[in-house]
């Protein structure tokens, strides 16, 4: 978004939105130890295959803290807190504080107060936000999503959609992304909302 906004400095800025998707949609809604996901996922030893990520963190300014983490989520009630965040205008903030608190912080997302928390965090109301999860609201939007990003074709995360033109899949330069969005812009150069 900056190198898109320093080389067109009078262009709207293009608008962003994350869209729910679940790595692990089979997890129980309390989610599952972390060490044995990892161990079902990658066998003994694990937690290895996350060192190349926390030194390609490292290097961009992000201090992974995967070592923290305890507990393997089932995102749903955090998808349905950035879902409450969008309708609230907090869409981005709320996301950063996710990110925060799960991967530096390691916090349980399948905890509501600890997800109420990171809400009042990111700009919200936090009994507004306690509330709203403490029912079933969206849960059936949220979980319909995931399922519609799987049949159009996502398996993983990051994955960027531009313009719903063009599609792009893992961890980019941000060069790359920029060429992505430059190349889904419309006939008259004109950004359309991500």
């Amino acid at each position: 978004m900056r190198l898109y906004q320093e080389q067109h400095p009078d262009a709207e800025k293009p608008a962003v939105r994350w869209l729910p998707f679940q790595l692990n949609p089979d997890i129980p809604q309390q989610g599952m130890s972390r060490k044995a996901y990892v161990e079902g996922k990658f066998g003994p030893g694990g937690n290895a295959k996350y060192s190349r990520v926390a030194g390609v963190g490292k290097g961009v300014g992000i201090d992974f803290a995967f070592d923290k983490i305890q507990v393997q989520p089932n995102t749903v009630n955090a998808h349905r807190l950035m879902h409450y965040a969008t309708t609230q205008g907090h869409e981005d903030a709320v996301a950063e504080e996710l990110f925060t608190a799960y991967f530096i912080n390691g916090a349980n997302l399948t905890d509501l107060d600890t997800l109420a928390d990171i809400g009042a965090r990111g700009g919200l109301a936090r009994d507004a936000v306690a509330a709203y999860l403490a029912g079933d609201a969206d849960r059936e939007l949220v979980k319909n999503a995931d399922i519609e990003a799987r049949n159009s074709g996502v398996q993983g995360v990051p994955f960027f959609i531009f313009n719903r033109k063009v599609a792009v899949s893992g961890a980019q330069e941000p060069e790359s992304l920029l060429q992505a969005m430059l190349q889904s812009m419309d006939e008259q150069g004109k950004a359309q909302p991500l």
